[in-house]
């Protein structure tokens, strides 16, 4: 890899991370300034407003407000470390590597800042079959997701399509 491509690489996944972040921002603004109840779009897809103060499936939703300092302290340790991973996985040019954690880490950051700025994480897709539904998400929770199912495939079948970046030169 020529110099300097590995720096390049990690911003560029880094900037990826950033613009994640900033969709699901505007897609949960979106959500706040229309939804006022529920709204039917697709037989088992509805859009509804939901304020989580817990994580995922709303655990410690009603843990009574500590849990919002500690979901941001928890959400910033992690991401620095996912941070730094995707910087060593951009700089030997493991890009299913990078893509997951890039994923991960612009879910984070979208949740992270609705839980300073709101207090609680804001969810607005209420996917559902018949009278179950899955507890509400929104895009950072479906990259987050995602982003892990790729890390899953990329820790099985990652070094086929990166192993001539990591050969010794």
């Amino acid at each position: 890899m020529p110099a300097g491509t590995g720096g390049r690489a990690f911003a560029a996944w880094l900037a990826g991370a950033g613009g994640l972040a900033a969709v699901d921002q505007l897609t949960k603004e979106w959500a706040l300034a229309t939804l006022q109840e529920t709204a039917a779009i697709l037989p088992s897809l509805n859009l509804v407003l939901v304020h989580n103060p817990g994580a995922a499936f709303g655990l410690l939703s009603q843990a009574g407000g500590w849990q919002r300092w500690f979901f941001i302290a928890a959400g910033f340790a992690i991401g620095l470390f996912v941070a730094v991973w995707l910087r060593r996985a951009a700089r030997s040019g493991r890009r299913w590597l990078s893509a997951g954690l890039s994923l991960v880490l612009g879910g984070a950051l979208g949740n992270i800042w609705d839980r300073i700025l709101r207090g609680a994480v804001v969810d607005f897709i209420d996917l559902y079959y018949g009278r179950f539904h899955w507890p509400a998400f929104n895009v950072a929770d479906a990259a987050i997701s995602v982003g892990a199912a790729i890390l899953i495939l990329a820790s099985f079948f990652g070094g086929a399509e990166d192993g001539a970046a990591r050969r010794p030169r």
